[in-house]
């Protein structure tokens, strides 16, 4: 039997991203779920990532622990920003500095000591927050560099970034994941959730989510506060 090709997979917890592990699963990847412990306000994601990993098939799950509030600069890593609960123009301060490029940093050099040649992450630059590192540009971006900065890049083994989500709704990303089978009552999407998972039901990513569901027709099974 032919062995799978091996992905690192980014598992937050969130609805976006337990939909792109079992897109990648169902493509037949040897998935490995990797989650970040990096000082986040909405701490219940890391639980939800953990099930979701293990729910769905994945070979194994990592959590990485780095310190991000040590810079702050975001509502998620400071605890003196709050969480805007009403929609804002421009970068929203739930924007944290340099997360994805840290995030996929970490991620490529674990593919690196897996031998696994591609990276899947969920962003989406249609029903997003405003955030620059979720945007295409950066993403081509980023594989460029790993291309040039890694062993597997440099002998010729190609490093992919695969973004499933990229050019979708929130409804079509959805309507994706229930035909895979995601149990979305397992993911934790809320930037203030408390400890057990329940969401604020105002804040941004409550906001996106919820009409992600109306627009899907299918019943939310967010558990609010």
């Amino acid at each position: 039997m032919k062995a799978k090709n091996k992905a690192v997979v980014l598992v937050s917890g969130g609805l976006d991203s337990a939909t792109v592990l079992a897109m990648a699963i169902a493509e037949g990847y040897e998935c490995y779920a990797l989650a970040f412990d990096y000082g986040q306000r909405h701490r219940a994601e890391l639980d939800a990532s953990r099930n979701i990993s293990a729910t769905l098939g994945c070979k194994t799950h990592k959590v990485v622990t780095l310190d991000l509030r040590t810079i702050g600069g975001s509502a998620l890593t400071d605890d003196s920003i709050d969480v805007p609960e009403a929609e804002a123009e421009g970068i929203p301060v739930t924007y944290v500095p340099a997360r994805n490029t840290v995030f996929l940093s970490l991620a490529l050099g674990w593919a690196e000591v897996l031998g696994a040649n591609s990276i899947h992450i969920g962003v989406n630059a249609v029903d997003y927050s405003g955030y620059p590192d979720c945007r295409p540009e950066f993403i081509a971006a980023f594989e460029t560099v790993a291309n040039l900065a890694t062993q597997v890049g440099v002998e010729g083994q190609r490093m992919r970034i695969h973004t499933p989500l990229m050019s979708l709704s929130k409804a079509d990303i959805i309507t994706r994941g229930i035909a895979l089978g995601v149990d979305y009552g397992q993911t934790v999407s809320c930037y203030q959730a408390s400890d057990n998972g329940l969401a604020c039901g105002v804040c941004d990513s409550c906001r996106l989510r919820t009409d992600g569901f109306l627009a899907a027709g299918v019943p939310d099974p967010t558990r609010y506060a």
